[in-house]
């Protein structure tokens, strides 16, 4: 028989997390850019709110057709294949952007997104899966909420940055000129993170970081199918359960952030940059929470327990933000936002961990972008459906809809039975 492999940490493993995160930021920027003042480029493009909100949504219908085709690559050809077309599409469709600075030029923008929407399916599932084979156990958990952390930084920089850098001017010269500053600066940035993947990302470490990460690549290639594999997850009960539970909360958040600068101009007009900024601190307060998350299960191993606690917070965060948007203090919808997104993002770190766990020794790039496609349909379907009822109800009806199926998802997550597999292969293999 082989001798196992010596299990030790790569000092690289926190620069490819960087990495990774860095480019992931930029393309989660690309895709809250045209939300974030959905009112200005309605404008501009002399289209209607739902087409700009399309362009969010692009996104997430990019990535339900493309998931298991990416998945499958992830699986066959490694991490740097996927780093490099996942950083490689974000680039180019910065690029194409620059083409649309002209009003009747919106099917350029248009194609634009598409491509980063199609970048976004080589990003999405790999945090897990980067935690996974550089990390150890003691630190997997962290590791894959810094991962995350990147995507909602990205978000939360597009909620910031192009209320300030495009002002809501009447002049369509000067309103040009701001959003190809934007777009150039995207680009830029785009395109040497692309030349930082290619000269900095690497496949995996010299030896693997944990014991279950070692027995997983000791295990011969032949045996490994990854139709099986899809059909083994989805005859688990309590990854199922996951599956439709994250889709729920995410979604939300999704039509949450995409409709957020409708929300906040409705009941404070001419407060774009604002809305922007409440937009921002639901996502920094979030990045706080995925980090403390990360930690915490890190130290506790308290997966069910943890993920049904902020679950319920979520819940009790979106109830109070919804009758507290209307009350015509700005401050107040600051505090009750940075509440919601404190425990609403700070729930996707704790998704992709607890799935690791549920489904160990699947591939946790699998396992994630099925959580990923459960998020992208509710987040379709919550966005139009949220949308449709804010303009025919008011803003409060709509976010009363949200809650209804955090409700949901909050008497789900009782359901799941916390199998922590993985836990139990690194106590197994340190036994033996």
């Amino acid at each position: 028989a082989a001798a196992p492999a010596e299990v030790q940490l790569s000092r690289r493993r926190w620069v490819v997390l960087l990495l990774f995160s860095s480019y992931s930021l930029c393309n989660a920027f690309q895709w809250i850019q045209y939300g974030s003042i959905n009112n200005v480029f309605v404008r501009f493009y002399e289209v209607s709110a739902f087409a700009i909100d399309w362009l969010s949504m692009s996104y997430m219908l990019a990535y339900i057709p493309l998931l298991f085709p990416v998945a499958w690559l992830l699986d066959k050809r490694g991490l740097r294949l996927i780093a490099l077309a996942g950083s490689a599409l974000n680039a180019v469709g910065a690029w194409v952007k620059l083409g649309s600075m002209k009003p009747h030029l919106f099917p350029v923008t248009v194609l634009g997104q598409v491509i980063c929407a199609v970048a976004q399916v080589f990003i999405l599932g790999m945090p897990s899966r980067i935690a996974s084979v550089w990390f150890g156990s003691h630190e997997v958990s962290t590791a894959c909420s810094i991962a995350v952390f990147g995507n909602q930084l990205g978000i939360a920089v597009g909620f910031l940055v192009p209320p300030v850098l495009i002002p809501n001017v009447e002049d369509v010269e000067k309103l040009t000129y701001h959003i190809s500053i934007m777009f150039f600066m995207t680009a830029g940035v785009a395109s040497a993170l692309f030349v930082l993947v290619i000269l900095v990302f690497k496949e995996k470490p010299p030896n693997p970081p944990s014991r279950a990460r070692a027995s997983i690549q000791s295990r011969p290639t032949a045996e490994y199918s990854y139709v099986q594999s899809v059909l083994r997850l989805l005859r688990n009960t309590n990854f199922l359960l996951l599956m439709v539970t994250y889709g729920l909360n995410v979604g939300c958040f999704y039509a949450l952030s995409t409709l957020l600068n409708r929300m906040v101009i409705h009941h404070y007009p001419g407060e774009e940059v604002n809305a922007g900024r409440i937009g921002l601190t639901i996502v920094l307060s979030g990045m706080v929470g995925a980090l403390i998350s990360g930690i915490w299960l890190d130290r506790t191993k308290t997966y069910k327990q943890t993920t049904l606690v902020v679950y319920i917070m979520s819940l009790v965060g979106m109830i109070i933000y919804t009758f507290t948007l209307s009350l015509g203090h700005l401050w107040v919808v600051f505090v009750t936002a940075g509440t919601l997104g404190f425990f609403m993002t700070g729930y996707l770190p704790l998704g992709f961990e607890f799935a690791a766990e549920l489904t160990y020794p699947e591939s946790e790039g699998t396992s994630s972008g099925l959580l990923n496609v459960s998020a992208q349909i509710f987040g379709i379907a919550f966005t139009i459906g949220q949308g449709q009822i804010m303009d025919h109800f008011g803003t409060k009806a709509g976010n009363l809809f949200l809650c209804s199926f955090l409700f949901l998802g909050t008497i789900m997550t009782v359901f799941i039975k916390a199998d922590l597999r993985r836990q139990q292969a690194n106590l197994e293999n340190e036994q033996t």
